[in-house]
């Protein structure tokens, strides 16, 4: 048998030894799914804190529960090492490490490269390798594949190339890693058919297409998409503001068409690795080509403004009860970038809360998942969300609408509530001012309230 059919016939008997690259938000649900299906599965990340909490069967994701962990770590089915070596145990191995933008939006493939090099310098014949972290397209044929072949190892031949776009969403009860469609595209057929065989083994569905280009562009377009519709409900809410229409009610009525309508929510801002990154590895890739990409950039500006458009509505409420920014006590509902999750990554909460501070409040946080993180290198924790708490803060801003919250318990004892989320709408405001995402300035011209 040659290499491919070989390593087809390791993946089909689950004798094929699969390799994660990076346990975090991707890499480590993706190595349960291995391992529940069969496989012996190697993780590797460079934080060897990781690797000892998780064979000690403690998770670190909300998602993967550490009962999982622990049950396939004694089963011999999984084991996560900081040891580069074990590498070159792998059939296959699958690459997420993260991908962040540089000051200038410019992509970081500082990650991508290093786990690169670690792969190359223990690539064998037979070898799988798939590229998952979300990255501008020819990644995989530009910047992997010189690297891999350097070792005299001739991709499509001797191993194997691909990329697979992750679709995580924290926090999803319905989709997870298994039931959530892959994604498939290789540098050659070949690649293509192996890496189609390796998901397939584990994931429901598996979406082949014909270039590893392609794949890339596929996670590109659904996060641009998302953040294109996000800009364009978000600079509704600032319309409906202006008009003195709820924009919440608008969106609903809309919601009732059965087609051509799909229903975004406006919000403080957009957070998470993905939305708000995404878009920019395309903007930079076709800035390399001349071309600007007028939906993208524009999406970004309004959903960067967010922040600053609530701040100053924060501000407005402030001034209806003769109090300035300066000095107020500001508690911040939820500081996870979306509902019912500890994921912080990307945050809006982080920029209302430094653009606050900035104006001289006094800002505390509580959130249920977050009890506490770092900031700048120091731990900032959370206060409880008591009577007390609440009852003292001149302003309650509600950023992340968490369920675990008691909402009626915020509106019986805060004196106002800036709600961005649309979360107060089912309590009753016995005592609470509740100041809504839009119709906030009650016919306020917006040249004062950039004043505020």
């Amino acid at each position: 048998m040659g290499t491919k059919e070989e390593l087809l016939s390791r993946i089909q008997d689950r004798s094929a030894v699969i390799g994660i690259v990076g346990l975090g938000y991707v890499g480590l649900p993706l190595a349960m799914e291995f391992a529940k299906a069969g496989f012996r599965v190697i993780g590797y990340d460079i934080s060897q804190r990781t690797c000892e909490h998780l064979m000690k069967g403690v998770s670190h994701i909300q998602d993967v529960p550490s009962t999982d962990v622990a049950e396939q770590v004694r089963g011999g089915r999984f084991v996560a090492t900081a040891e580069e070596a074990r590498l070159t145990e792998c059939d296959a191995i699958s690459i997420a490490v993260p991908t962040p933008l540089s000051k200038t939006r410019d992509p970081d493939m500082s990650y991508v490269q290093a786990a690169t090099e670690a792969i190359a310098r223990n690539c064998h014949p037979g070898m799988l390798v798939v590229l998952e972290s979300t990255t501008y397209p020819g990644t995989t044929r530009e910047v992997m594949q010189p690297r891999i072949e350097e070792q005299g190892l001739k991709v499509g031949k001797d191993v194997f190339l691909a990329f697979s776009p992750e679709r995580v969403d924290p926090g999803n009860p319905k989709w997870h890693t298994k039931n959530t469609p892959k994604v498939v595209g290789g540098v050659t057929p070949d690649c293509v058919e192996v890496a189609s065989a390796l998901y397939g083994s584990c994931i429901d569905t598996v979406v082949p297409v014909s270039s590893a280009e392609a794949a890339e562009l596929v996670k590109l377009l659904e996060n641009t998409f998302r953040a294109v519709n996000i800009g364009l409900v978000n600079e509704m809410a600032i319309i409906c503001d202006k008009l003195g229409v709820n924009v919440w009610e608008v969106i609903d009525a809309a919601a009732t068409k059965p087609f051509g309508f799909m229903k975004f929510t406006p919000g403080p801002g957009i957070g998470g690795h993905c939305i708000p990154l995404d878009p920019h590895y395309l903007a930079w890739k076709m800035r390399t080509l001349n071309y600007k990409t007028r939906f993208i950039d524009l999406a970004s500006e309004i959903n960067s403004e967010m922040p600053e458009y609530v701040v100053r509505k924060v501000a407005w409420a402030l001034n209806q009860d003769r109090k300035a920014v300066n000095g107020s006590r500001i508690l911040i509902l939820g500081i996870a970038y979306k509902k019912d999750i500890d994921d912080m990554r990307e945050s809006p909460a982080f920029d209302v809360m430094r653009l606050l501070e900035e104006r001289g409040a006094l800002v505390d946080y509580h959130d249920p998942h977050v009890p506490h993180f770092k900031e700048h290198g120091h731990e900032r924790a959370g206060v409880p969300l008591t009577r007390q708490v609440l009852e003292s803060a001149d302003a309650v801003v509600i950023v992340t609408d968490h369920t675990a919250v008691d909402y009626q318990f915020v509106a019986d004892h805060a004196g106002l509530v800036i709600d961005t989320r649309n979360a107060m709408t089912r309590a009753n405001p016995s005592r609470a001012r509740i100041v809504p995402l839009s119709k906030l300035t009650d016919g306020i011209p917006e040249s004062e309230l950039a004043q505020l």
